[in-house]
């Protein structure tokens, strides 16, 4: 059976992943007909499962019960600060279980959540606050300790919230979460408010998440409710249909019925992936969520055991370590049925490896973007053994085209590399205060990827390189222009390039090529100094190279990357 055929047959009128046609800000939209209408509806599903174990974090553990009384407790605390529909309602912390009931507490209320990267510097987190309009925010500790400087120059923020602060707070905007929902550990002893009396519609904004630009400036894509809830639909419809492309009957869909799942989360909530391809789903259907500090191989395959982990992933890196780890024999790693991973290139042996290693588990990989809400392609089982330099199909409700780079219009021939546009309920609907920057990227429902990509005549995505000069390292965007411009602030730097190098579990690394100014004398290690006390510690170049002259470029003036890229070649192969 062809994917069009199983898609055809699980997407019919009365199927269960039955698809209709809607109009959208005035353009025609396939979407999921049962999905939950809004976020607000994926937590009240979440509330079927009151005895059941939401999130396990070190010796911490809250159930969906305890969680919700959590939840609505902070959502009128929202609303006694004036918190009103459609205000900025920032989350910036780790991966803590307090983390998910900030976000909840603001999306019951009809705030337009905004997740921040935690591991921003201090003045980045400022720019998204400020750019945001962030009426209250949520920290951590370690991120009041990046903001605290800041809290006087941005007159919109009024009030922050921080959990586990050591010490008394030092600033009249800070207040101690704890002071409303208590600790983890005692959430199951909080009164259970009423749910707020918000109207809340599938179109009304949701989550501003923040994608770096070729600017340099992180740009905000605004979501809406159903972009959120479209993951579930596309996430779910994946694994389902390779039953149907096997001749297996379908599994059991209700999740009332079926024994809990439980993902090992190690990719942080503030990514689409982590909040909208891993936590909704979770909670929708009732599963539970194990948060880790950090990433660390041995630790997590304790957890696995312990918990029963059925899936986990994110990145590579995460499926490499797991694979190749010496202790690995030391655990019994037998509930995991899936190791799904995406946001960074990935090598075809490493489904080989999965499959060898974990033979009770299905490799996954997928593509999508922040300004897709996640998951747009999915691949998964033997769909992946057999293509595993691809990225899957679209799920239904999404449409792919591959155009001329050149005009962004004349559409190519299946099979044919050039720009890949996409279009769906999942696409958000523009760039928060961007308007120039959304006109170029948004146009009639399709958003330009950036991507180079083709399509094979079956629909699978093979995506061939990116038109945006980014870099991903294990999973994070890297715009080269943000990091060159920071070393074109180094007064010794007269030119500057970043450029990938290839990198087994992270897909690439950020690697820097300079010339100096006459007389200059910057070391390598001062180069990466300069750079890590500007912006967050991915971004900072591994390797610095020097130029003995200015650099190469093209008859238009463009800097000729693939000419620097060789200085980073291993010695083994040719440069």
């Amino acid at each position: 059976m062809s994917i069009a055929e199983a898609h055809a047959r699980l997407t019919a009128p009365g199927a269960p992943f039955e698809i209709e046609e809607m109009v959208i800000r005035g353009i025609p939209t396939r979407v999921w007909k049962n999905a939950p209408p809004t976020l607000r509806d994926v937590f009240l599903n979440g509330q079927r499962f009151r005895e059941r174990d939401f999130m396990v974090h070190e010796d911490e553990r809250a159930t969906y019960d305890s969680f919700g009384r959590a939840t609505l407790t902070l959502a009128h605390r929202l609303l006694a600060d004036g918190v009103k529909k459609g205000d900025r309602v920032a989350v910036i912390m780790r991966n803590l279980p307090e983390w998910p009931v900030c976000f909840w507490a603001g999306v019951l209320v009809g705030a337009i959540v905004t997740p921040l990267n935690a591991w921003w510097t201090g003045a980045e987190l400022e720019y998204g606050l400020a750019d945001s309009g962030t009426k209250i925010a949520f920290v951590d500790d370690e991120r009041l300790d990046r903001i605290a400087e800041f809290l006087d120059k941005l007159p919109d923020l009024e009030a922050v919230y921080v959990t586990r602060l050591a010490g008394a707070p030092q600033h009249p905007k800070i207040r101690r979460l704890e002071d409303t929902i208590g600790t983890v550990n005692s959430w199951s002893g909080l009164a259970e408010p009423a749910l707020p009396d918000v109207p809340l519609g599938p179109e009304d904004d949701a989550t501003i998440l923040y994608t770096s630009g070729t600017t340099g400036r992180p740009k905000g894509a605004l979501g809406t409710h159903r972009n959120m809830t479209s993951n579930i639909g596309a996430g779910g419809i994946a694994g389902v249909r390779n039953f149907l492309r096997a001749g297996e009957p379908l599994p059991e869909l209700d999740p009332t019925k079926t024994p809990q799942r439980c993902t090992l989360l190690v990719v942080p909530m503030f990514h689409a992936t982590g909040l909208s391809a891993t936590m909704a789903p979770t909670m929708n259907a009732g599963g539970k969520l194990v948060l880790m500090r950090r990433w660390d191989a041995e630790p997590a395959m304790a957890l696995i055991e312990r918990e029963k982990v059925t899936a986990t992933g994110g990145v590579p890196t995460i499926a490499w370590q797991l694979i190749e780890h010496p202790a690995r024999a030391k655990y019994d790693l037998s509930s995991l049925v899936a190791v799904t991973y995406g946001g960074a290139p990935s090598a075809p042996e490493l489904v080989r490896k999965i499959t060898e290693v974990f033979p009770g588990s299905q490799p996954g990989n997928g593509w999508g973007m922040t300004e897709t809400t996640a998951t747009f392609t999915s691949h998964l089982g033997r769909d992946y053994e057999n293509r595993p330099d691809s990225a899957g199909p679209a799920a239904p409700v999404g449409e792919m085209q591959i155009r001329d780079p050149a005009d962004g219009k004349t559409l190519l021939a299946p099979g044919a590399v050039g720009e890949l546009w996409v279009k769906g309920p999942q696409v958000v609907k523009l760039y928060w205060n961007k308007p120039e920057a959304t006109a170029e990227t948004f146009q009639d429902g399709w958003l330009r990827t950036g991507d180079l990509a083709r399509i094979d005549d079956e629909g699978f995505l093979f995506i061939i390189d990116r038109a945006k000069d980014m870099l991903i390292r294990g999973g994070e965007n890297i715009y080269c222009v943000e990091v060159e411009n920071v070393l074109y602030d180094h007064p010794d730097v007269m030119d500057a390039a970043l450029v990938g190098i290839p990198h087994k579990t992270l897909g690439e690394e950020p690697g820097a090529v300079v010339h100096l100014r006459p007389g200059g004398s910057a070391t390598e290690d001062e180069l990466r100094q300069f750079v890590r006390a500007r912006l967050a510690a991915f971004k900072v170049p591994v390797k610095v190279a020097f130029w003995p002259e200015t650099l190469p470029r093209n008859a238009n003036g463009k800097i000729v990357k693939t000419e620097l890229r060789k200085i980073f070649a291993p010695a083994d192969e040719p440069a």
